[in-house]
């Protein structure tokens, strides 16, 4: 069996490779980074949700206040006129969330560190 000498040189440069690959302070910046885009991920995801779920509330306040309407049409003294104000409030409540939401999204993102 022969036996391969590797020159020294090879072997210092693989070593200074792999302490500035691997360093400590290399590793820990490297998972602080990862950390914080993972934050940022899930705050971006609970805002598109938030997105979602005001898109849909005003669907159905848009809808429901469409079908008020047209009895009011039918009907002027129609006793459903009464909840187009509740449903005016859904909406402002769900703007309110949603604003709260992206701020508290922004909030967590903006006070993790980032490495």
């Amino acid at each position: 069996m022969s036996s391969t000498v590797v020159d020294p040189q090879v072997i210092d440069a693989i070593n200074q490779a792999q302490a500035a690959a691997m360093g400590g302070q290399v590793v820990l910046t490297s998972g602080a980074g990862k950390a914080y885009q993972s934050v940022a991920q899930s705050a971006a995801i609970a805002v598109q949700d938030a997105t979602d779920a005001l898109r849909n509330i005003s669907t159905i306040t848009t809808t429901a206040a469409g079908v008020i309407i047209a009895q009011m049409l039918v009907n002027p003294a129609s006793p459903s006129a009464s909840v187009l104000p509740k449903l005016q409030q859904v909406m402002a409540d769900a703007t309110a969330d949603y604003i709260a939401i992206g701020a508290a999204a922004a909030g967590i993102v903006n006070e993790f560190p980032s490495g």
